[in-house]
C-alpha cells in the first residue's frame, strides 16, 4: 500500500452508495462517466455489469500493461486481494441466491467471460490475463463471506490511513488515533474462532498486517513514535469440525477403555468361576468315590453278619 494505490483504492470505493435507489440497485455517485466505458452501450443499467465496471477499472488501473504493472504490482502483487475484498463486499450488498454465494456466481458468470480471458503482451511471466491474475487468489473466492462487511472495513480504514500520511508535514497525534482504531478492529478479526492458520481469511489477516507494520514503519521514521504494533495472528486455532473429531476420539477411547475394563473383569470372573468349578467337580468325584468305597466296606460286613449266622444255624 502507498498513497498512489490507496487513493485508487478509495476512489472504487466512494464511487458507489451504500445504500441501494428506490428500486434496490446499486447507486454510482461519483466516477460515472468513467465507469461507463466499461458497460455495454457506455450505459451501466444492470447491477452486475456496475460492479463489473469498477473491477475491471481497478484491474486496468493496476494491471492494464507492462508499465503499469512495473509500477505499482510487481511490488505488491496483494492488490489482487484487496480488490476481492471491494468486490465481496459489494456483491455481499445484495441478497444471495441460491447456493453458491455472489461472488461465485460473479465469478462463474463473469470473469469467465472475453473482457478477462484477454491476452496482455509484456507481463507473461507474472500472469496471462485478469482471469489467471484472480486464479492466483481463488482460494478467496470460495472464503466464508460471513466476515467480508469487517475485513472491509479495515481494509477501507487502513488505506485511509496511508493515503493521508504526509512524510514532509506528519500529524502524529491523528496517527496514532488511527492506529489505535485499527489495531481494536483487527483484534476483533483475529478473535474470529473457526479458522485455521492456512485459511484464506488468515492470508487476508496477513496481507492487513504487513500493510499496518509499513505504515508503522513510515511513522517511526517520520519520527511518529508509540504507534502500536498487532496482535500476532492466532495460528493455533482449531476448527469445529476437528474439535468435534477429537471430542468424538476421546469418547471411543473411553467407550474402549470401559469395553476392556469390562471384558477384564468378566474375564477374571469367569476364571474365578472356572476355579470354584474345578474345584466342587472333584470333589464332587472325591464325594462320590468315598461314599462308593463306604458302601462296599458296608456290603462285605453286613455279608460277614450273614456269613456268621450262617455258620451259627449250621452248628446248633
Amino acid at each position: 500500500m502507498d498513497k498512489r494505490v490507496c487513493g485508487i483504492l478509495l476512489s472504487m470505493c466512494n464511487s458507489f452508495s451504500k445504500n441501494f435507489d428506490d428500486k434496490g440497485n446499486y447507486q454510482i455517485i461519483i466516477n460515472g462517466n468513467i465507469l461507463s466505458n466499461y458497460c455495454s452501450s457506455n450505459t451501466c443499467s444492470d447491477n452486475l455489469e456496475k460492479i463489473n465496471a469498477g473491477c475491471l477499472y481497478l484491474l486496468d488501473a493496476f494491471f492494464k500493461d507492462n508499465s503499469v504493472f512495473k509500477t505499482d504490482a510487481n511490488s505488491n502483487i496483494n492488490i489482487v486481494e484487496y480488490i476481492i475484498i471491494w468486490l465481496s463486499y459489494m456483491l455481499s450488498l445484495k441478497q444471495q441466491v441460491g447456493t453458491n454465494t455472489n461472488l461465485q456466481y460473479f465469478y462463474n458468470t463473469t470473469i469467465n467471460n472475453d473482457k478477462y480471458q484477454k491476452s496482455i503482451t509484456g507481463v507473461e511471466q507474472y500472469y496471462k490475463n485478469y482471469k489467471d491474475l484472480i486464479d492466483k487468489k481463488k482460494d478467496l473466492i470460495n472464503m466464508d463471506m460471513s466476515n467480508i462487511s469487517k475485513l472491509y472495513d479495515a481494509f477501507y480504514a487502513l488505506c485511509m490511513m496511508h493515503f493521508e500520511f504526509n512524510e514532509k508535514s506528519p500529524d502524529c497525534g491523528k496517527y496514532l488515533v488511527k492506529a489505535k482504531e485499527f489495531v481494536e478492529k483487527y483484534k476483533k478479526l483475529n478473535n474470529v474462532s473457526d479458522t485455521n492458520k492456512d485459511s484464506p481469511y488468515n492470508k487476508l489477516l496477513s496481507t492487513l498486517s504487513n500493510d499496518y507494520d509499513n505504515f508503522k514503519k513510515k511513522c517511526e521514521i517520520a519520527k511518529c513514535n508509540n504507534i502500536p504494533p498487532l496482535q500476532p495472528i492466532d495460528q493455533t486455532k482449531i476448527t469445529g469440525d476437528f474439535s468435534e473429531h477429537s471430542k468424538q476420539t476421546s469418547e471411543l477411547t473411553v467407550k474402549s477403555s470401559e469395553v476392556a475394563s469390562s471384558s477384564s473383569i468378566t474375564s477374571n470372573l469367569f476364571i474365578v468361576l472356572s476355579i470354584f468349578g474345578a474345584i466342587a467337580f472333584f470333589l464332587g468325584i472325591s464325594y462320590k468315590y468315598s461314599l462308593f468305597g463306604f458302601r462296599k466296606r458296608f456290603q462285605k460286613q453286613k455279608l460277614r453278619e450273614k456269613l456268621k449266622n450262617i455258620k451259627k444255624r449250621m452248628n446248633q
